[in-house]
């Protein structure tokens, strides 16, 4: 993996550090990465996102606290082995209710036809 596989917003209400570690989980949980695999540096991600190596950091201090990544001596951060790997689908298609439970919420609050929304979220999975 490299720095370039994390996508950053700034401008997101989402905090940077929290955008990084939920696109990490995701990608484990889809198989994306596998247990061993490195990670790029702290100063790899920050200096291709232009974000403060702390933000980084904190990110990743937060997933190796839950035991998803490990620190190697000499070698960096990894995928710790106690992960399980690639969930299902339905367990990763669990991890969108949330979102798009909001989404949901949203599209009656606007009074917007369902089909209306599901062509634009179509639009976007292709992108």
């Amino acid at each position: 993996m490299d720095a370039s596989a994390l996508s950053v917003h700034p401008q997101a209400a989402e905090p940077i550090y929290r955008q990084i570690v939920g696109q990490l989980r995701r990608m484990i949980v889809s198989g994306q990465l596998s247990a061993g695999e490195s990670l790029p540096s702290v100063r790899d991600v920050a200096g291709f996102h232009a974000i403060n190596p702390m933000t980084v950091s904190r990110a990743y201090s937060m997933l190796e606290a839950e035991g998803v990544l490990h620190r190697l001596r000499g070698v960096g951060m990894v995928v710790a082995s106690t992960n399980r790997g690639a969930l299902p689908l339905e367990g990763r298609m669990t991890l969108l209710d949330p979102q798009l439970q909001h989404i949901a919420r949203q599209a009656r609050e606007l009074e917007l036809p369902g089909e209306a929304v599901l062509r634009r979220l179509n639009h976007f999975l292709r992108e």
